[in-house]
């Protein structure tokens, strides 16, 4: 759903990027409360998953293709302030890295692709997971509903921003329409991609789960054989949840990152993604201009001079997922460094007197 440069016109894009602007300065100052020593490797991780995911294009109708979008499932595993953040440094990197949406609307990308499904997202899932039981399957289902609706909410968003600045002349009915329709599709598989992998990081570490804070697993006992739970009248502490290092969970986020980008993304679907199908079916996509660095060296998502398409495509996946965790974790740590700063000197008697 990356739009290039020229869909939308510049006064419009240019505003985008003040929202867009506006809404990272805010959410650097909310990420240092939801960030510590355990999240902060967490969530450079997070940006350099969902990089990854987001090179698996998967078929949703005929001739169309979506991807991971990734605001509910960072807003979820390390809280929406920090979400917004790790899906904007995605995003940055794929624009200036990879030619994958365009500079000037850079703003625009953040500001549906980040910003709208984080919001969208973490508010359904706070509103369910208040209502539902507090177990690990109420989560991994809150999980699947939000990030399915997070979908159809960016594309929605993406449709008011093209009718106030779209630079086609089309049918906003048609373009509304079919951008919400496919997406809904899309949002499917998101929905699918954001549980799945919600439930696997609860089920090894809920701890770092931003929006399983707090969950336990309830006491077992056995009757006749079988294994209930105790009631909650008996006085009995809760069980805690068996925890996994938190280095290995990094490990194998990292690992699998890299299998998914740099073997599995071979296999993904060539088809356009659903703003690329509705732009070409309604005359949108001969607005489009040609990306300012369309000739980088890892445009399109290939090494350049390297002739073997697997390969170019496989080196390139390496390389985004180890520069987006690399930038990722950097920003991150500098968050939780200048909160760390800010609750020493708050502590400090020197600190404290005028």
């Amino acid at each position: 759903m990356h739009a290039p440069d020229g869909f939308i016109n510049a006064p419009v894009a240019a505003a985008a990027g003040v929202v867009a602007a506006g809404a990272i300065a805010v959410s650097l100052r909310g990420a240092r409360r939801e960030l510590d020593e355990r999240t902060a490797p967490l969530a450079g991780l997070v940006a350099a998953f969902i990089f990854a995911v987001q090179m698996l294009n998967f078929p949703v109708a005929a001739g169309t293709s979506g991807h991971l979008l990734g605001g509910a499932l960072a807003a979820i595993l390390v809280g929406p302030f920090t979400g917004v953040l790790c899906v904007s440094v995605v995003l940055l990197m794929q624009a200036v890295l990879f030619a994958d949406g365009g500079l000037t609307a850079l703003g625009v990308n953040i500001t549906t692709m980040a910003i709208t499904t984080a919001i969208v997202a973490y508010a359904l899932f706070r509103g369910l997971v208040k209502v539902l039981p507090r177990t690990r399957r109420s989560v991994t289902a809150a999980s699947f509903v939000s990030a399915l609706v997070s979908v159809p909410a960016s594309a929605a968003v993406f449709t008011l921003l093209y009718a106030i600045g779209g630079t086609a002349d089309v049918s906003l009915g048609k373009v509304a329409g079919a951008m919400v329709g496919v997406h809904v599709l899309i949002g499917i598989g998101e929905a699918v991609i954001t549980a799945l992998t919600v439930g696997a990081v609860i089920a090894v570490r809920p701890d770092l789960v931003h929006g399983a804070r707090g969950l336990t697993r309830k006491l077992k006992l056995r009757v006749n054989g079988e294994l209930v739970d105790a009631p909650d009248a008996s006085g009995t502490e809760p069980e805690p949840v068996p925890a996994r290092s938190p280095r290995k969970v990094w490990i194998t986020g990292l690992v699998t990152s890299l299998v998914l980008a740099g073997f599995v993304s071979f296999y993904a679907s060539a088809d356009p993604d659903g703003l690329e199908k509705v732009a070409t079916d309604h005359g949108i996509d001969e607005k489009a201009e040609e990306h300012a660095i369309a000739d980088s060296p890892l445009a399109d998502y290939g090494v350049e001079d390297v002739d073997d398409a697997r390969l170019s495509g496989g080196l390139a996946g390496v390389i985004g997922v180890g520069v987006t965790v690399v930038a990722g974790t950097g920003v991150f740590w500098a968050v939780r460094r200048r909160r760390t700063g800010e609750e020493t000197e708050a502590a400090s008697p020197t600190g404290t007197s005028v």
